[in-house]
């Protein structure tokens, strides 16, 4: 099984106007990856659980096997327990959903500023090579704001999901993908097939047969 650019423009034609920028955040990540970068994601609302949806994508197998090669395994010694259990070892794309680091999250919330609170993660844990995905399905949430703000400065590349509208996200990042929605629902909607699709796509390259 799998989910493909093809079959997402097939099923959601609607979408094909962002083909390019769809294509360009898989390019990132990509990249990212082989570079040894991160993914840093935040959101709020139900663009916090797709923040933990994401995340669970890229850290284990999504579609495919993501077996570990024989260099790989050579780091566990025979003596470790683990080394009998290998083959359930996964290998993993590097994605921390900040909203998920609840206590540094509300010890700044509580401590100084609540709207700074993605910023301040992404100060502490994004460096040059990481990619920051803003999910805000208005492009204008503050906090988000301020996090891909402060990304850019750090010299992360940034990526917006947003609705149709153009907004603070899609002025400050180097890719805004804007699905054709406005209403909230509507736009988380389209944004679980979007993201499924470029997890699909970068697992595919970094980990699909050559």
């Amino acid at each position: 099984m799998q989910i493909t650019l093809d079959q997402l423009f097939q099923h959601y034609p609607e979408l094909t106007v962002q083909a390019n920028n769809i294509r360009g955040a898989i390019h990132a990540l990509v990249r990212m990856y082989r570079q040894g970068g991160k993914l840093l994601i935040c959101g709020n609302g139900g663009s916090c659980a797709d923040s933990d949806h994401i995340s669970g994508e890229l850290l284990k197998g999504f579609l495919l096997p993501r077996t570990l090669t024989p260099e790989d395994r050579a780091a566990f010694g025979p003596e470790m327990r683990i080394s009998q259990k290998l083959d359930v070892l996964q290998k993993g794309i590097p994605a921390i959903p900040l909203p998920q680091l609840a206590a540094a999250m509300t010890a700044f919330s509580n401590d100084a500023n609540a709207e700074m609170a993605f910023a301040q993660l992404v100060y502490a844990l994004g460096k040059p090579g990481d990619v920051f995905l803003g999910i805000s399905t208005s492009g204008n949430s503050s906090n988000v704001v301020l996090a891909a703000e402060t990304a850019k400065a750090q010299g992360l590349y940034t990526v917006a999901l947003t609705g149709e509208k153009e907004s603070a996200l899609s002025d400050l990042c180097r890719i805004t993908i804007r699905v054709p929605a406005a209403e909230t629902y509507r736009v988380q909607e389209y944004h679980l097939p979007v993201y499924h699709c470029i997890c699909a796509e970068v697992e595919k390259e970094l980990f699909g047969e050559s």
